[in-house]
């Protein structure tokens, strides 16, 4: 088996690690978890506002001494969806787990509820005039953020930004005429260190999303790596709730460690979206009343996992389980579908099952990169805080040399469509890392629009007018 770190001085000490990291996984029932999803599932695909699309998380590019943690959802917006324009849930529970000693159980998790008011109840108008400033009178629909820290080894519940402003969506150039100014403003510092973005954005996920799902068409065949991909998901905008953490709030002993072999180094992420229980419907058309505990209908961190690696039997059931009850999906990524479409439609030869090399992909995290010590295999985005940005970053990530992107983390340029597709080719696999398994791609490979250089990163989203 090729070691995703050959690249680097370590190789020789990796492959050891690789094979006792392999031999842990197989002795202990790994287990899987999130997934990526835009309308991934049969029930959530039937619940847009609950529904997380992408996670990514990485050290922050201009301030190395945070991280950033970037949770999408709401797919597929038009811009034009007025005049109901889309909006946060305030019947949602969105959250964001992280898990810093490898245990595959959250340690620390941030709530974010929203709450909705209307100025005028006698216009259709999501604005009767232009907005000009978060406190506008002719803005109408507004949305409110309360963002709660809960640790949970003591079980303590800090609330550490309340009654914060979000932006109004972007509903065009005469009623935003800067909607910059707007984001920017509704950018708030948390207490205890760091700062919050919840609104609307473009969609940073790139992918020819029609070839894939169309029998995983390569647009001018294999490899497609000639760009000739359709990226359908350009001109379309998302909700994002967009955090950004000194490294010291997140990690199990609260230091900022610089060595990548401290065991404090490696932090794991994933997202979840609850609703309470019970839905109660009102017969006057007012609005429904919500009963009980929440429940998880949606959960994410890995690209794809749920969309192309989960049978449509089991991603209702993905979304629902917690990580640590995540062995019952473990086939499913040793002997993967979109592997054997790859040698069915295009003939590319790929790994036997059972493909234990993708296990460090996506269960444990690769050994001497992002692999904590004693891991309890799941499938989380897991980031080595030590390792700082790229100075040029590679949008293969590790598969192109760069250890600073995906899957250790994830950063927004990372193209993880193509790495997925050369990973479940087996690159990783000795005899397998050659053309055409090392250059299969979508054809895809950037964002349609330019991301930005600081916080919240994704790019401005795209006007309706």
């Amino acid at each position: 088996m090729v070691n995703w770190l050959k690249i680097s001085k370590k190789a020789a000490s990796l492959g050891a690690l690789l094979a006792a990291g392999l031999a842990l996984v197989l002795g202990q029932a790994p287990q899987v978890a999130d997934a990526s999803s835009h309308r991934e599932a049969p029930l959530i695909s039937e619940d847009p506002l609950a529904d997380v699309t992408d996670v990514w998380f990485f050290v922050s590019p201009d301030q190395p001494d945070t991280v950033t943690i970037i949770t999408n959802w709401i797919p597929l917006q038009s811009p034009q969806s007025g005049p109901n324009f889309w909006k946060f849930g305030d019947d949602v529970l969105y959250a964001i787990h992280l898990d810093n000693d490898g245990d595959a159980l959250s340690d620390i998790d941030y709530e974010f509820r929203f709450t909705t008011t209307r100025q005028n109840n006698n216009t259709f108008l999501y604005n009767t005039g232009p907005i000009t400033s978060l406190a506008d009178p002719d803005w109408n629909i507004r949305q409110s953020l309360m963002v709660t820290r809960v640790d949970l080894d003591s079980g303590a519940r800090t609330v550490i930004g309340r009654n914060l402003p979000t932006p109004p969506v972007n509903v065009g150039v005469n009623s935003i005429p800067d909607y910059a100014a707007l984001a920017n403003a509704a950018i708030s510092p948390l207490v205890g260190g760091g700062r919050v973005f919840a609104g609307q954005r473009d969609d940073a996920f790139f992918a020819d999303l029609g070839g894939i799902f169309d029998l995983l068409t390569i647009r001018g065949g294999p490899p497609g790596n000639t760009g000739q991909g359709i990226d359908y998901l350009a001109g379309f905008n998302v909700h994002t709730i967009s955090l950004q953490l000194p490294i010291t709030a997140i990690t199990r002993n609260g230091t900022r460690p610089t060595d990548p072999a401290d065991p404090a180094a490696v932090v794991g992420v994933w997202a979840t979206g609850g609703r309470h229980r019970t839905r109660v419907l009102r017969d006057d058309g007012e609005a429904a009343s919500q009963v009980g505990p929440f429940v998880q209908v949606s959960r994410l961190a890995m690209p794809l996992v749920n969309e192309a690696v989960i049978p449509l039997g089991m991603k209702d059931r993905f979304n629902a389980s917690p990580p640590s009850q995540d062995g019952q999906f473990l086939s499913f990524v040793l002997d993967p579908e979109p592997a054997k479409l790859i040698n069915l439609i295009y003939g590319v030869p790929v790994p036997p099952a059972p493909r234990n090399d993708l296990v460090q992909v996506f269960l444990t995290g690769v050994p001497g990169l992002n692999m904590p010590p004693g891991v309890v295999p799941a499938e989380m985005l897991r980031l080595n805080v030590a390792i700082p940005p790229s100075a040029e970053p590679n949008r293969f990530g590790v598969l192109g040399g760069d250890l600073a992107g995906y899957p250790n983390g994830r950063r927004l340029a990372d193209d993880t469509v193509d790495i997925t597709f050369q990973a479940a080719a087996g690159v990783l696999v000795e005899g397998f890392g050659g053309f055409p398994n090392n250059s299969l791609g979508d054809g895809v490979d950037g964002n349609d629009a330019p991301l930005l250089d600081v916080f919240p990163y994704q790019a401005h989203p795209a006007p309706g007018g």
